[in-house]
């Protein structure tokens, strides 16, 4: 089930910033007088279609459903009628041309802004980024940050919840930026700017950024309560219920959650004696965490969670919204600072200074679009947003066989006067489609390295 639900979002979610690509070709190319012959979402066997006339668009749904294509009239791909000559792509002049290729990657921009958009209009709930304890060495510690601090800004940028705060964090840093200024509210309750110093070396990827930052969130100590039993696990088995009270385990008394997950971590496949209070009564109980293999060792588990009071879920908790007009300007500089950033840190994979780590491949993106529908709607928006972004910059590359390297061809058109040869444009799309499924064939085996790691 996991599985198809994470395949079911992914195909959704490649789906819609595809077409909406394609879309953008289509829409300019009818709008500058382009004849289009068929605009289809998907690849491979037809499974739908729609021609109003024999001389109008047919709209396709095909069976592969990771992309689409715009197919127009063209005397390059085959034999053009005399009235149909007029509305040739081939035959536009290089201003409607351009507008056409570039239209595909500038609607996946756009689409990337009404997303971000749409989140800020409607809103998402997250835990406050109040820090908790700062290890010793590490780049926060450092900085003066302390257990207790709550971000407000980073860089003057409103930080409310702690996915933010981390998402603005990282993502500067990797940017390039050395000195970041984080306003926090002390435990005091008063106002300071911390000012984090980040050298190249820490940014190779966003994990050893996170790891040396020494940034994690505030976690209270809580009794051993069980929360929620999952279905099919051990503590079910096990007769456990919902506000149960560990009191022990073989015979070691417990004080707080946390000791117990280390304890249940320490004996997969062990029978656990416990001794718990339920409705004021105690009772013995037995359970056997199942084996969970986690790199390159076991943990037990046993499927509970921790029962969290109501009064700190809402004290941890912040909801944060912009109305429609004030969200416009942010969504807008959210893409564009996106944007900047990925472009950023493909140069500098390019030329070595960050590590090819960074690359995202089919399976990742899958799972990141699996993992962000299981939290809700509006995370299914952002990571749609980010990826909008993604194919929009990548696709603007000055590569030939994407759209970049059709608008490079189109420059040095305008430059000398006349369009490049078919038999150069051959040529150097050759190129371009080595480099193109070289870089994917490296993003599939880091997608496979990382599933073993």
């Amino acid at each position: 089930m996991d599985f198809l639900h994470t395949v079911f979002y992914f195909i959704v979610a490649i789906g819609i910033l595809v077409s909406f690509h394609e879309f953008g070709h289509f829409w300019v190319a009818r709008r500058c007088g382009v004849k289009v012959i068929r605009f289809s979402v998907g690849f491979g066997k037809v499974l739908w279609s729609y021609q109003k006339s024999p001389d109008s668009t047919q709209y396709v749904l095909s069976a592969i459903p990771l992309g689409g294509y715009v197919k127009m009239v063209d005397e390059r791909e085959g034999e053009v009628s005399q009235e149909d000559l007029p509305f040739a792509f081939n035959r536009q002049p290089l201003s409607v041309r351009t507008a056409i290729v570039a239209a595909g990657p500038v609607f996946n921009l756009a689409l990337a802004a009404a997303f971000f958009w749409s989140v800020l209009v409607i809103g998402e709930s997250g835990i406050r980024p109040v820090l908790g304890k700062v290890e010793q060495g590490t780049i926060a510690a450092q900085a003066g940050f302390m257990e207790g601090d709550e971000i407000l800004t980073v860089d003057n940028q409103l930080t409310p919840t702690w996915t933010e705060a981390m998402n603005v964090l990282i993502s500067k840093a990797l940017d390039g930026d050395n000195t970041i200024d984080v306003t926090v509210k002390t435990a005091a309750h008063s106002e300071s700017t911390r000012k984090i110093s980040v050298a190249e070396d820490d940014t190779q990827t966003p994990d050893i950024l996170y790891t040396r930052l020494g940034l994690k969130p505030w976690s209270p100590k809580l009794l051993p309560v069980i929360g929620n039993v999952i279905p099919g696990g051990s503590a079910l088995a096990a007769g456990l219920q919902k506000g149960d009270l560990i009191i022990s385990a073989d015979s070691k008394p417990l004080q707080e959650w946390a000791q117990w997950v280390v304890y249940v971590k320490q004996h997969p496949g062990a029978a656990i004696s416990l001794t718990i209070e339920r409705g004021g009564v105690h009772s013995e109980l037995t359970v056997i965490p199942k084996s969970i293999p986690v790199g390159e060792k076991t943990e037990g588990q046993i499927g509970a969670t921790v029962l969290v009071p109501e009064d700190l879920i809402k004290s941890m908790t912040v909801e944060y919204a912009l109305s429609p007009l004030a969200a416009l300007p942010r969504a807008l500089k959210t893409t564009y600072y996106y944007s900047f950033t990925t472009l950023k840190m493909m140069g500098k994979m390019l030329i070595g200074k960050a590590s090819v780590q960074n690359l995202s491949g089919p399976i990742s993106i899958a799972q990141y679009a699996g993992q962000s529908a299981s939290m809700g709607l509006v995370h299914f928006i952002k990571f749609m947003a980010l990826v909008s972004v993604s194919l929009g910059v990548l696709n603007l590359l000055p590569v030939p066989v994407l759209d970049g390297g059709h608008l490079l061809f189109f420059a040095v058109e305008g430059i000398k006067g006349s369009p490049v040869s078919d038999r150069i444009q051959l040529f150097f799309q050759q190129i371009g489609m080595t480099l193109l499924v070289s870089l994917m064939v490296l993003a599939m085996v880091l997608d496979v390295q990382r599933l073993f790691d």
